[in-house]
């Protein structure tokens, strides 16, 4: 079941479903009764998207188009901006194939856009990199409020590669950003962030799933989202380490703060291990402003609403200080003052 496969037959049985554990939270049947027609090509100028002025290499994808390749055989840091975008609605399904050689670095900033239009979209990525090998992923979301939207990558590493990845959106009538990930220990690392900031009905789902099958692997986590107005957030992070796959330090922590009484998060955060010689850990926080904080601030004669805007600023600002690309952490900085109205 996924939305490739009922993309491809018109079938909406083929959609996940409630019924499907991984997507009890982001149901895509019952919201889908009836699949939209095939989008449109698009004829017009095609919007560049938030990094195209700070890639090597900008490739944009309007409403799918044939498969995107990307090879990377750089020592130095090749960037490359991929931006795709879902105008004038109708459904429609993409791919690319990322491949990053062995000691290569290369630097993907990733972008999605949608218009108003009620539409359907699909992206599956398949992601290898050698060994020796860096990729630092960078995604900014900016769906449409009524666009649905699945993101899925599947991610191989070999030995020691390293994948440094933040996710940040803000949600969509419903999207689901997944990346799974086979983990060779080998001393290889990985680095799953995220952070999404959610209003009105907007609905986010930020799926990862890192299986360790090898020795001496490192993951680290760290995702944290606001929910405002009806809004839904919903993360689900597994780490499962293998049998044998002995020394690895894995670690995960989602955090989240709710600002409404009609807003809604939902996390699932999973250790699974098979083996004995492990550091692995994981925690999960759900609630409201400090107070405390919130009251030291106004104390000092700041008003409320930007005492509590600039908290929440600080509180997901951890995440985007964690992007070591400059230019697209400044973007990610301008994205979260957007969001949090400063």
């Amino acid at each position: 079941m996924s939305l490739a496969s009922a993309l491809k037959a018109s079938d909406v049985t083929l959609l996940p479903s409630k019924r499907d554990e991984d997507w009890k939270w982001t149901d895509l049947r019952g919201l889908l009764r009836v699949l939209p027609p095939p989008s449109q090509p698009f004829t017009g100028e095609a919007p560049v998207g938030p990094f195209a002025a700070l890639a090597n290499l900008p490739i944009h994808v309007v409403n799918a188009s044939d498969p995107v390749v990307i090879r990377s055989a750089s020592v130095a840091p090749y960037v490359v901006a991929l931006h795709f975008a879902a105008l004038g609605g109708g459904s429609h399904s993409a791919t690319a194939q990322i491949e990053v050689a062995e000691g290569a670095n290369l630097i993907l900033l990733e972008s999605y856009e949608g218009d108003d239009a009620d539409y359907v979209a699909n992206l599956d990525l398949k992601v290898t990199v050698g060994a020796n090998g860096r990729l630092e992923r960078i995604i900014l979301a900016a769906d449409g409020a009524n666009g649905v939207s699945v993101s899925t990558a599947d991610v191989t590493l070999g030995a020691g590669a390293q994948l440094v990845q933040t996710v940040l959106t803000d949600g969509a009538k419903r999207q689901r950003i997944e990346t799974r990930v086979a983990h060779p220990g080998a001393g290889a690392s990985v680095r799953l962030d995220g952070a999404y900031l959610l209003a009105d009905k907007r609905h986010a789902d930020l799926t990862t799933v890192v299986e360790h099958l090898g020795v001496d692997g490192t993951t680290g986590q760290l995702t944290k989202g606001v929910v405002r107005d009806q809004s839904r957030g919903v993360f689900q992070g597994r780490i499962l380490v293998a049998e044998g796959a002995d020394r690895t330090d894995a670690r995960m922590g989602h955090h989240a703060l709710i600002l409404s009484d009609k807003a809604e998060i939902d996390a699932k955060p999973e250790l699974l291990i098979f083996a004995d010689d492990v550091q692995c850990a994981h925690g999960n926080t759900i609630g409201a402003f400090d107070e405390e904080a919130l009251f030291y601030a106004q104390q000092r004669g700041m008003p409320e609403d930007v005492a509590r805007g600039l908290l929440t600023e600080a509180f997901v600002g951890e995440v985007i200080d964690r992007i070591e690309h400059d230019g697209a952490r400044e973007v990610a900085k301008a994205w979260a003052a957007k969001g949090l109205g400063l």
